[in-house]
């Protein structure tokens, strides 16, 4: 299942499951510069947080509370197994 899962995810929202892999307790103004690092340009609040929260609710990524006005996110276990099944589904191409 988690196999098809992440085949079903934008490369955007791949994207932003790598970056959140490789941060703990990350903000989502830290993953946002790094996406734009990788983008080269500025995303905007209105395609980060709507994908940020595509990936909360389909159990991928945690989101939680650093204060009052910052949220934070983990990968999860399934997460993390999407991410490795990709790469293992990719690799096949790359072999």
């Amino acid at each position: 299942m988690t196999e098809t899962l992440a085949a079903t995810l934008t490369g955007f929202q791949r994207d932003l499951l790598v970056i959140i892999a490789g941060m703990t307790n990350t903000s989502g103004q830290e993953i946002k510069e790094e996406i734009e690092k990788e983008y080269s340009g500025e995303i905007n609040h209105g395609r980060l947080y709507p994908n940020l929260d595509t990936l909360v609710n389909r159990e991928l990524v945690e989101k939680g509370k650093t204060d009052r006005r910052t949220n934070s996110y983990d990968l999860t276990e399934e997460g993390y197994e999407a991410l490795e099944n990709h790469r293992e589904w990719e690799d096949q191409y790359f072999s």
